[in-house]
Parts: C-alpha cells; structure tokens; sequence
C-alpha cells in the first residue's frame, strides 16, 4: 500500500492543484457561494473519514436544542436515494443515510434532512411551515457553494492534518492552508489525560491564526449497552463478544473493550458498510460457533442503525465527545454565534 501511494503522488500534487484552484477561486468570489440570514455552523474535517463528526455533530445538538428549534442537514453519504428528504416515521438508513438516521432516531424534537444540493437544502427548509432556527451542517467543509456562518474543523489527535498529504498518497481532501477558514478547530479522540503542557505543543504544531481556538476532546463511551438486552459493560468480562464494525477507524473502540478487560472477536467491514444476506448468515454462523451460552452481538450505534433488524440478539455501545478541558468556553463561542446570528438575521 505505501508503495501504490508512493506511486500515486504526482495525482496528488494534480488534485492538490485542482482543490487549490477551486478554493481560490471561491476565495476570490469569483466562484459564488450562497450566504443565508440563519445560523449555520458548519462541522468537517480536512481528511477522509473517521474524525469524529457524528458525536460532535450530536454534542452540538444536546447543547442548543433546549433554545432553539434545530435542523441538521447532511448529504447522505452511501444512500441508496437521491434529492432532498426529510426524516419522517418511513426514514431508515438505506433511504437517508447512517448517520442521519442515527440522529432521527435519537432527537425527536429536531429535523433531520439530506441532500447533496445543500443550497437546494436550505432554501427546502426556510420555506417549511414551522422553519428551523439554527442549521448543523454535517461534513460540509469542502461544500463551499455554501458560505458557512462558524466553521468547525475536527482532527484526530493519532492523524493531524498537519502530518498528512494529499489524496491519493495521504487522506487529505484540501491542502493544509483549508485550515485557514475554519472559526475554531477541535483535536479529537485524545487520550483522557492529555496535559496541558501536551496540548500547547500540539497547538503549536497546528500553527493556528490569531482567531482561532484550539480545543481537545475525547471519547466517553457508555457504560450501558443499549438494544436487544440493557447490559452494562462490566458484565461483559465473563462473556464472549463478538464485535461487528463497519467505521472508517475502529481502532479506539478495540482499544477501549481491551482496557475493560473485554475478550472479543472481531468481524471488520469497511466504513458505511451495506450488509447483505451472504454476511448476515457468516456472522451468525460465527456468532453460533462461539462455545458457551454467555455470548454477545456487539456493534457500534453507527453500524446498528443498518443492521439492527437483521439480528435477534444485537446490542451497541454508544459514544459522546467530551471536552478535556475548557468545555465553557467552547459552548459559550458556539451560543454567541447563535445568539449574534438569530438577531442579526
């Protein structure tokens, strides 16, 4: 593999040119982005996959759904429908999306809508009956047709985009200087207890401008497992696990399940995976092959929202981002954003 990348870079430095170009161009407004009177914060990343944007996305939501009435707009990534939907009692994660129906289904009281047409999205959305009054845009960092009104770029804390290159050779979408338009950045999945001495190198190394802020965050995973059974996790050192994922990175979660002294076996999928009938039957086959009568189906809540009607026995062990440090001031930047917008709009 590193050596196909090695292979690949002069497409690189071509779609490093190409983004380049594209982003001046915007930058220029010769290129036209729509600006809308709503709030808009946008959540993205410079890289492919696997930054964390789903329980950041949720944060946001649990933090200004109390005040406002709150809309989130993804594209839909791997649905197998087109144009713009929003999430009613038929939505299922074939129709919008993993990630959307994840949010559908745990937030009742805020609008969950797709499409690839952002712009077409938003106009959707102010024309409704009962309108939004803050928009979340989910992934949305490179959709410049849309001029975001807070940008929030994420970066994992194991992968900065500072140490990547360009597609094809590395995972990057844009060139580092993207970094450049987000309102704040957030290093994402850190250890728990990354010192502050160990946050300000990293700061540094990010080479942030004197607008932006730097936070850090970590996963908290729950202790219960939610699904077919309400189990806590500690209950799971006596039992065999079998562990199904189909993320960009599971890496953090085989991390944690070993640290609680968790033995499982692991079933790998590629990211946004679309389960047929042929895996089904090899994963009960290998569920049923596991020798003792305390077994589990483990999954991660991304990966339940697709298969969760395929198994009798399926449980999930859920995530939230939580911030290591300074978490007031984070909320704060983000509700007076809202607040400045919601009047100024």
């Amino acid at each position: 593999m590193k050596l196909l990348r090695k292979i690949l870079y002069p497409f690189s430095v071509l779609y490093g040119v190409i983004t380049s170009v594209r982003n001046y161009l915007y930058n220029k407004n010769i290129l036209k982005a729509t600006e809308f009177n709503i709030p808009t914060i946008v959540v993205g990343n410079l890289s492919i996959g696997g930054t964390g944007k789903t329980p950041q996305i949720e944060y946001l939501i649990r933090l200004l759904q109390n005040d406002y009435k709150v809309a989130v707009l993804s594209r839909g990534y791997k649905r197998k429908s087109k144009g713009f939907i929003i999430a009613n009692e038929n939505a299922s994660a074939e129709l919008i999306g993993d990630e959307p129906f994840q949010y559908y289904q745990k937030f009742k009281d805020i609008i969950v809508c797709v499409d690839a047409d952002r712009t077409n999205a938003i106009q959707q959305l102010q024309e409704l009956v009962n309108p939004p009054q803050l928009i979340l845009l989910d992934d949305a960092f490179q959709h410049r047709k849309v001029a975001g009104g807070f940008n929030i770029l994420l970066t994992p804390y194991n992968d900065l985009y500072v140490n990547d290159t360009m597609l094809p050779t590395g995972n990057l979408r844009e060139k580092v200087s993207g970094a450049g338009r987000a309102n704040l950045i957030i290093v994402t999945k850190c250890p728990e207890t990354l010192s502050e001495d160990e946050q300000f190198e990293i700061t540094k190394k990010l080479n942030p401008s004197l607008y932006q802020t730097v936070f850090f965050t970590t996963i908290d995973y729950e202790n219960e497992l939610q699904g077919t059974l309400k189990v806590n996790l500690s209950e799971l050192e006596s039992a065999e696990v079998l562990l199904i994922t189909g993320i960009a990175k599971p890496k953090p979660l085989l991390k944690y399940l070993k640290e609680k002294n968790i033995k499982f076996e692991h079933l790998k999928y590629p990211d946004h995976y679309h389960f047929n009938s042929k895996d089904i039957g090899e994963i009960n086959k290998r569920f049923e092959l596991l020798k003792t009568n305390n077994k589990i189906l483990l999954t991660t809540e991304k990966d339940y929202v697709r298969i969760f009607d395929k198994f009798k026995n399926l449980n999930y062990i859920s995530i939230k981002t939580k911030f290591i440090n300074h978490k007031n001031d984070f909320d704060n930047i983000i509700k007076n954003y809202v607040e400045q917008s919601s009047r100024n709009s």
